[in-house]
């Protein structure tokens, strides 16, 4: 409960004293209800609801039971504007953000462990700090398999690949150059170039014996032919046997380099059909993977419209026409998609504008459906060839109302499906977890009963001769 307090003198070097100092702070404001937390659980889950603006039923009762009868009468002070709301949707109690209240309830955490009793200010300290702990592990934790972070990487270590094997490939090819010129001519690729130069070494000693070799690199025979031919008149200066060990091995790590490089695309290619498969059934793995670390997250691509999409990439160009009062650009990093390469000139602008409203579709769906599956990309994609043939053809593509149904009812399919094969699996699981817990306690039982007292009576020959009468057992 708080006396009035005039915002115009809220910021006076007296008023900030008063909520420095506890006596003159327990003046203005009064402890009337208090509700601990049950536990530590509770607690997160209190924090939680307070961050998403959601109203908790701890908090309604609380609310409940201690605000006055008369909602009108009643002004509650909230620190978060969200929360405000949702109380004033639920309960009908005004709300009030920022400016006095803050003030108010800077002072109240201040002054909190003098408000209750029975709580010092290092308990309070302490409780305050395991509860920010558990607030961001919980907010840090996440579905291994829908983490887009791997993504941006992946992208960002493809791109800096690409860049790092074309200057290798270029100082490979310069290098081995001096001594076999003519095969820069031949071979233009630069990974078959590298494993050629780590193939032949010295071309003197390139013969008819090596041209089967030659086939399985260039996977021609007329170009090893050829090769073989240049060897044999080539220009090129003689290398010492050091010089060639050296650019073996350089091209060794740049072979090496690129077949990482295909890994890397595979690995790519998996994470987006688990992360956004709509996104790359409809514009490809690598565009999508672009647009995604381009965004920051999908979540933020998600949020993005179709007209910033339509230029995501290409924001240096947007704002130098903005500058100059020339023509914006019709199309960012989605000109890479092979819709647009496809399209006339003049339909170009016209296609980059209708994909990025697909893409934008295509995203949000990935990101917010719970199980992501591939049937809206895919059928997103025809909406775009469709859109393709029309502007060619003249053909009318089909109403977008129609492949949405189509594509919910083969959706729902495919969802209902992964549900079935992942309840099979669970079961399995299951029945593999309650066999090893079997197994655990027979094996418990025959330790229990091999430990405990056995107790009998022998009688027969002993083993020196004669007879005796003994008890035999194990200590218990």
């Amino acid at each position: 409960a708080v006396r009035e307090v005039e915002e115009i003198s809220l910021l006076l070097p007296q008023v900030e004293e008063s909520v420095l100092t506890v006596g003159k702070f327990h003046n203005v404001v009064k402890l009337v209800a208090f509700a601990p937390f049950k536990s530590a659980q509770s607690a997160l889950e209190n924090i939680n609801a307070v961050s998403e603006g959601i109203l908790h039923e701890d908090l309604r009762l609380l609310l409940e039971t201690s605000m006055p009868a008369k909602k009108k009468k009643a002004l509650l002070g909230v620190a978060d504007a969200k929360i405000g709301a949702a109380i004033l949707e639920e309960l009908g109690y005004q709300c009030q953000t920022g400016g006095v209240v803050a003030e108010i309830l800077r002072g109240i955490r201040l002054h909190f462990h003098a408000l209750v009793k029975g709580l010092t200010a290092q308990s309070a300290s302490k409780a305050q700090l395991g509860l920010g702990h558990s607030y961001s592990r919980a907010k840090v934790k996440f579905n291994v398999n829908r983490v887009d972070n791997m993504i941006i990487q992946s992208i960002s270590l493809l791109d800096q690949l690409d860049k790092d094997i074309n200057t290798f490939s270029m100082r490979v090819r310069e290098w081995y150059g001096y001594h076999f010129p003519e095969l820069i001519k031949i071979v233009s690729e630069n990974y078959t170039y590298c494993r050629l130069a780590k193939f032949i070494g010295n071309r003197k000693e390139l013969s008819e014996e090596s041209l089967e070799g030659l086939e399985e690199i260039v996977m021609d025979s007329a170009k090893a032919q050829a090769i073989l031919e240049a060897s044999r008149s080539s220009m090129g200066m003689d290398i010492s046997p050091l010089d060639l060990i050296n650019i073996e091995s350089f091209s060794s790590r740049v072979i090496s380099l690129s077949e990482y490089r295909k890994g890397l695309q595979e690995y790519l290619r998996s994470k987006m059909s688990q992360v956004a498969p709509s996104l790359s059934a409809l514009i490809g793995e690598v565009v999508g993977a672009r647009l995604i670390s381009h965004a920051g997250s999908l979540t933020n691509l998600a949020k993005y419209p179709a007209s910033t999409v339509q230029i995501l990439g290409a924001e240096k160009a947007l704002f130098r026409a903005l500058k100059t009062r020339g023509n914006t650009p019709k199309y960012g990093l989605i000109f890479h998609s092979t819709f647009i390469g496809r399209a006339a000139a003049k339909n170009k602008g016209r296609i980059s504008r209708y994909l990025a409203n697909k893409c934008t579709i295509a995203s949000r769906i990935d990101c917010f459906s719970e199980v992501p599956t591939s049937v809206f990309g895919d059928k997103l994609r025809e909406q775009v060839e469709e859109r393709l043939a029309f502007y060619e053809t003249g053909e009318p593509p089909r109403k977008n109302l129609e492949v949405m149904k189509e594509a919910v009812v083969e959706a729902s399919e495919v969802v209902a499906e992964v549900k079935r094969k992942q309840e099979k699996k669970e079961k399995k699981k299951k029945k593999r977890e309650k066999r090893r817990l079997e197994a655990l306690a027979a094996a418990a039982e025959e330790v229990e009963v091999g430990g405990c007292q056995v107790g009998g009576v022998w009688d027969g020959p002993q083993p020196h001769g004669g007879e005796a009468v003994g008890t035999w057992g194990s200590p218990g």
